[in-house]
Parts: structure tokens; C-alpha cells; sequence
């Protein structure tokens, strides 16, 4: 008897823990991931770790300095039209000359000969075309007499129309000739210095090869150069601050006024530098002296953001923009730089938007962000 109670409770104790082993795999296949995986969830919706700066209004004002070194704004090499040999020459180097003045003569032995055979072919035909018009008059008076026909009238009439031209023609000729001639002297075009004489009396000279320079000191000028966002703002007449510089040996307080002369509208030289040509007064400035013109940079105000929140994607130059921690994706347009910051144009952001700056490389377009200080 007590042996068949310890068979049925220990049946009863198998079955017992095939029931709750059963019923713990069943509770285990109704639960959701999400039971499981709360520890995990915080570390899944954590944002990507980004740096932010705002977009910024500002007025820059500063005075950009570039060097330049001072010199007349008249001057001229001087040469000759014609080819020859220098025959004279009447001024010394640093001779003060007048508008007009003669400074060489030049020998060239077929000019004068052209000269007087174009005079004398003109004063030829001119006869030709006075006798011409008379006998047209004696055969128009014969022909109202009835004394000659009129075919013999009409050939006369055609002759001495024929030398208006050929007179017309050889004044042109003349007039070149002795043009030909004058440019054997070489006269200075205004008053002024001689700053460099280039050939001597006895040395030949090519047509347009520089013989003499002259300078005048009226008025001076520097020209500097430039990058072409900072022309944008200059006009014409314009004046701008300029110092004597530090090289020179001249005190560096002293600063005076200059006024813009000429803006170059193109590039010279491997660099994109465009030519700025300020007028100095005379007062202040002498001929070589080095000095510094000030340029500001920007007068009106800008949007700026950190060069190292700009992108460069298919569809050109974005940023990310961050709203309630969250970034998008925005195109903008760069107008110039500024050191470490860019010039955007106005459109899309505006002042106090944030866009990153830090953290770019692991980013994508809705992604969540974690601010880091």
C-alpha cells in the first residue's frame, strides 16, 4: 500500500513540471522583441554626435591694404614713324621740355625726294586740270556756234572730269609724303621731363622702335591689384585711404586721400588680380615712393557660416541644416570667402539657422543628431 502512494506521487510531480516547463515556452513565444530588447532600445535612437553653428549676419567694414609704388599718370615712349638715322638730338636727360618741342631729327634719304616728286605731280595735274576746263569752255562756245558736234564736247567733259580725280588722288599722295617727312622730327607730345633717352645721334632707328621718355609730373597715380570680389564694390571717383609705407622710411600715421581712376574690367598674369589705378595728390606723394591704398572688403552686411559646414555634392554646394535635432539637407550658393567663413547668399537660411559644422562624414538627409558643447 505505501508503495503504490510513492509511484502515484511521483507521477503526479513529472507531470506538474512538464506542465510549467510547457507553460514557460508559451509565455516566452507570446512576449514581443521589445520586452527584450529594452535595455537595447535606448542605444538605437540615439542621435549621431554633431557640432552646430548658427548663421550669422555681419558687417564687415575692414581695410584690406595693398602696396603699390607711385608714378605719373602722362607718360609716353616716344618714336618714330619712319625708319633712319638719328641726325640730332637737342635735349639732355632731365631736361624739362614744352608741348611741341623738337627733341630729334632723323635722316632717312628717300623722304624727301617722295616728298617733293608727290609736290611736284600734284602742282602738274592741277595745270593739267585748269588747261582742261578751259578748252571744255572754248568747245562749249563752239558748240552753241554749231561749229563742232557734240560727241567731240562730251569727250572734253569726260577729260577734265577724269583730272578732278586724278588731282584729288595726288593731294592725298602729297599730303602722305610730307606727313612722312614731319615724322623725321620727333616733337614731344606734352610738357614734362626726359626721363630715359634710348638711342644716340649716328644709331638707327626702327619705325615704332622707343627712342626717348618723357614723363610729366601734373599728376600721379599707383596702381594696384586686386581679387575681383573687392572691385565689386569700387566705382569710379571713389576715394580711398592711403599711407606712406613702413619701406619707405616715413612714418606710417600720416594717412591721406586717393581717388579711384581707373577699375580694369579683366585679369592679368596667372593669379585673378585686376588692375586699380588710384590718383595721388601732390602734396603727399613724390615719383617711386612706396605706399599702401586701403580697400575694404565688404560695406554691406552678409550671411556668413563656417567654411567647414559647406559640402560639395552631384547637385553642387549644400549644408546640413538642424531642426528639433534633426538635419536636412540645403543647397546654397557661396558668393565669396573670408578667411574661414563663407558668404551665402540670401534664400533659404537665414540669420540664427544652424547647420553643422562637426560630425558631416557619418550624416545623411533626416538623420537624428546628438548636440555636442
Amino acid at each position: 500500500m505505501m508503495i503504490a502512494f510513492e509511484l502515484v506521487a511521483s507521477h503526479l510531480r513529472g507531470k506538474l513540471l512538464k506542465h510549467c516547463y510547457l507553460l514557460i515556452i508559451a509565455l516566452s513565444a507570446c512576449s514581443g522583441p521589445g520586452e527584450f530588447d529594452a535595455v537595447a532600445a535606448p542605444a538605437a535612437n540615439q542621435g549621431i554626435p554633431v557640432r552646430l553653428a548658427s548663421v550669422q549676419l555681419r558687417s564687415d567694414n575692414e581695410l584690406l591694404r595693398f602696396s603699390s609704388i607711385s608714378r605719373v599718370r602722362q607718360r609716353a615712349f616716344l618714336t618714330f614713324q619712319v625708319g633712319g638715322v638719328i641726325q640730332s638730338r637737342t635735349v639732355e636727360l632731365g631736361d624739362h621740355v614744352a608741348a611741341g618741342q623738337t627733341l630729334m631729327t632723323l635722316y632717312s634719304p628717300s623722304l624727301q625726294p617722295a616728298a617733293e616728286a608727290a609736290q611736284f605731280r600734284l602742282e602738274q595735274l592741277e595745270s593739267d586740270k585748269i588747261q582742261a576746263d578751259r578748252e571744255l569752255e572754248r568747245l562749249n562756245t563752239l558748240y552753241e556756234r554749231g561749229v563742232i558736234p557734240l560727241q567731240e564736247l562730251e569727250q572734253q567733259a569726260t577729260r577734265s572730269q577724269a583730272l578732278v580725280s586724278a588731282v584729288s588722288n595726288a593731294r592725298a599722295t602729297a599730303q602722305q609724303a610730307m606727313s612722312l617727312l614731319n615724322e623725321a622730327e620727333l616733337v614731344a607730345p606734352f610738357s614734362g621731363t626726359v626721363e630715359q633717352i634710348l638711342l644716340e645721334p649716328g644709331e638707327f632707328a626702327q619705325p615704332g622702335q622707343a627712342v626717348i621718355r618723357v614723363s610729366s609730373s601734373a599728376q600721379l597715380e599707383a596702381e594696384i591689384r586686386v581679387p575681383a570680389h573687392l572691385t565689386e564694390g569700387l566705382s569710379l571717383g571713389q576715394s580711398l585711404s592711403a599711407w606712406r609705407s613702413l619701406a619707405s622710411g616715413m612714418s606710417d600715421d600720416a594717412t591721406f586721400t586717393v581717388t579711384i581712376l581707373e577699375i580694369g574690367q579683366s585679369s592679368t598674369g596667372d593669379v585673378s588680380l585686376y588692375p586699380v589705378v588710384v590718383g595721388l595728390p601732390e602734396q603727399h606723394t613724390r615719383t617711386g615712393e612706396a605706399l599702401e591704398v586701403g580697400v575694404p572688403r565688404r560695406n554691406d552686411a552678409a550671411l556668413i557660416i563656417p567654411m567647414s559646414a559647406v559640402m560639395r555634392s552631384a547637385d553642387g554646394l549644400t549644408v546640413f541644416q538642424s531642426v528639433n535635432n534633426r538635419v536636412t539637407r540645403v543647397a546654397i550658393e557661396v558668393e565669396q570667402l573670408q578667411g574661414e567663413f563663407a558668404v551665402i547668399r540670401p534664400g533659404v537660411l537665414s540669420e540664427g539657422a544652424q547647420v553643422v559644422y562637426a560630425g558631416l562624414t557619418r550624416l545623411a538627409d533626416g538623420d537624428l543628431i546628438e548636440v555636442l558643447p
